[in-house]
């Protein structure tokens, strides 16, 4: 059976927290790729970015619905998204906007549960690690690759 190290992008394109939102769009569109791992200066992954987070920025803001009563202010809905949503609408860096809670896989993890991770979650772009750093990245293009080949 095929396992990550077979079919992931083993050359990482990464970006660091302070990269400007811009500067990760631009490199989105030039390589061509959906997403991209967060790293700090040692390489450790603090996060992972993506097209859906550009995305997330520029949609329109839900307000939550709120009941008053009593002079009190009752929010029927997490107040806590609300906050998220607000502070990655007006991000300017990657660290305002990416996600910190980075689902991975190690290289060895086999391609089916590749797969079944990818659709459960939801999730287009996944860190590939080896010994705690990023090895490799794996899309849902290279899971179609390793379909037809």
């Amino acid at each position: 059976m095929r396992k990550a190290k077979d079919i992931m992008t083993s050359t990482v394109i990464t970006v660091h927290p302070d990269t400007s939102v811009l500067d990760l769009a631009k490199l989105l569109s030039e390589h061509r790729i959906n997403g991209v791992p967060v790293v700090d200066d040692d390489g450790d992954l603090e996060g992972i970015v993506t097209e859906a987070d550009l995305i997330d920025q520029n949609k329109r803001l839900h307000i939550p619905s709120v009941i008053f009563f009593m002079d009190s202010a009752i929010f029927l809905e997490n107040p806590k998204k609300l906050d998220k949503e607000l502070r990655k609408m007006a991000g300017t860096t990657v660290e305002d906007i990416c996600t910190r809670d980075v689902v991975t896989v190690e290289d060895e993890t086999p391609i089916d549960e590749i797969a079944g991770l990818m659709a459960e979650k939801r999730i287009s772009t996944l860190p590939v690690m080896r010994d705690g750093k990023i090895v490799g990245v794996v899309g849902r293009g290279d899971l179609v690759r390793s379909i037809m080949s």
